[in-house]
C-alpha cells in the first residue's frame, strides 16, 4: 500500500495516452467507409470495373504474403515503443520516423507482389483472355485490376497506421517514464498522433504510384523483373533530386538526372522525416498538391499500362 500510493502520485499509472486515440479511432472509421463508398459507387457506375476490383482484392487478402506482411508489421510496430534508440531524449521522433518507413515498405512490397500475381500471372496462364472473351474491356481490366491492388495495401495501412498511432502515443509516455520527467498530457500525445498523420497519408500516396507502374510493367513483365525495376524506381525516386541538383557541371551527367527527375516519381516529396525531426506540421495546402501530383502520375501509368496492354497478344 506504501507503494502503490507514490506510484499513483507519480503518474505512472496515468492513461492520458489513450484519451487521444479517439482520433485515430475515428480516422480508421473514415479511411474503411471511404474504401466502401468508393466500391459502392464503382458499382452504381461501372460494375464491370467493381467485379474486377473486387476479385482481385480478394485474392489478395486470401494471400499468405499479406497475412505474413500483417503479422510482422504488428509484432514491430508493438516492439517500437521499448527499443531503446539511445538519442538522447529523440526516441519518439525515432518511433514516428522507422513505423511510416516500416508500414510505407510492407505496402509497397504487397503492391507489387499483388500486381504481379493479379496481373502477368492472369495473362501468362490464359485467366486474363478467358475473362476478356466476356463483355469486359481491357481498359476495364486494368483499372479494375488496379483498383483491386489498392484496396489490400489500404486496408494494411488502415491497420498498421492505426496501431502505430496507437503506439506513438504511448511512446510519449513511456519515453518520460524512461527520462524520470512529469508524465505526459493528453493535448501533448494528442499532438504527436495528429503530427504523423500526414506522413502516413504521404506514404499511402507513394505506395499507389508505385503500384500503377507495377501494374503498368505486370502487363509485359513477370514478377522477378517487376520487383527489381520497381525498386529500382523506388531508390531513384527518393534521390532523383539528389541527382538534378548534384551534378550540374557536366552537361551529359546533368541530362541524365533531369531525365531521372522527369521520368521517375519524385517520391522524395512524399518524405516528411525532416518535419517529423524539427516537430513542424505539414501543411494541408503541401497534402493536397501531393495529391494531385499522385492522381496524375498515377493516371499516366494507367494510361501507359493501357497502351502496353491493348496490343498484347494474350492467346
Amino acid at each position: 500500500m506504501h507503494t502503490v500510493v507514490p506510484l499513483l502520485a507519480a503518474g505512472a499509472f496515468s492513461f492520458n495516452w489513450i484519451k487521444p486515440l479517439w482520433i485515430v479511432a475515428a480516422g480508421a472509421a473514415a479511411a474503411t467507409a471511404a474504401m466502401y463508398a468508393i466500391y459502392y459507387l464503382l458499382m452504381l457506375f461501372s460494375p464491370k470495373v467493381a467485379a474486377i476490383t473486387r476479385t482481385a482484392a480478394k485474392e489478395a487478402w486470401a494471400q499468405p504474403l499479406f497475412w505474413v506482411e500483417m503479422a510482422l508489421g504488428v509484432v514491430l510496430i508493438l516492439l517500437a515503443p521499448f527499443i531503446p534508440y539511445n538519442t538522447f531524449g529523440e526516441d519518439v521522433k525515432m518511433v514516428k520516423d522507422t513505423g511510416v518507413t516500416l508500414i510505407l515498405v510492407l505496402s509497397i512490397v504487397l503492391a507489387v507482389w499483388t500486381a504481379s500475381v493479379s496481373v502477368a500471372e492472369e495473362i501468362e496462364g490464359r485467366t486474363a483472355l478467358t475473362l476478356l472473351s466476356k463483355p469486359v474491356g481491357r481498359r476495364q481490366f486494368i483499372f479494375g485490376k488496379f483498383l483491386g491492388v489498392i484496396a489490400p495495401v489500404l486496408s494494411m495501412f488502415i491497420v498498421l497506421g492505426a496501431l502505430f498511432l496507437c503506439a506513438v502515443s504511448y511512446k510519449v509516455k513511456h519515453e518520460s517514464r524512461e527520462s524520470s520527467t512529469p508524465d505526459p498530457t493528453v493535448a501533448e500525445c494528442q499532438r504527436e498522433i495528429v503530427q504523423i498523420v500526414p506522413g502516413l497519408v504521404l506514404a499511402f500516396m507513394e505506395t499507389v504510384m508505385l503500384a500503377s507502374i507495377a501494374v503498368a510493367l505486370s502487363t509485359r513483365l513477370s514478377m522477378l523483373p517487376n520487383l527489381v525495376i520497381c525498386a529500382t524506381i523506388y531508390v531513384l525516386g527518393h534521390l532523383a533530386p539528389l541527382f538534378a541538383n548534384a551534378f550540374r557541371e557536366s552537361r551529359l551527367v546533368s541530362f541524365f538526372g533531369q531525365f531521372i527527375a522527369i521520368a521517375v516519381p519524385n517520391l522524395d516529396d512524399f518524405n516528411i522525416q525532416a518535419a517529423v525531426s524539427t516537430g513542424r506540421s505539414v501543411p494541408l495546402l503541401y497534402l493536397g498538391w501531393a495529391a494531385i501530383y499522385c492522381a496524375l502520375y498515377s493516371l499516366a501509368a494507367m494510361v501507359v499500362a493501357l497502351l502496353l496492354f491493348e496490343d498484347r497478344d494474350l492467346a
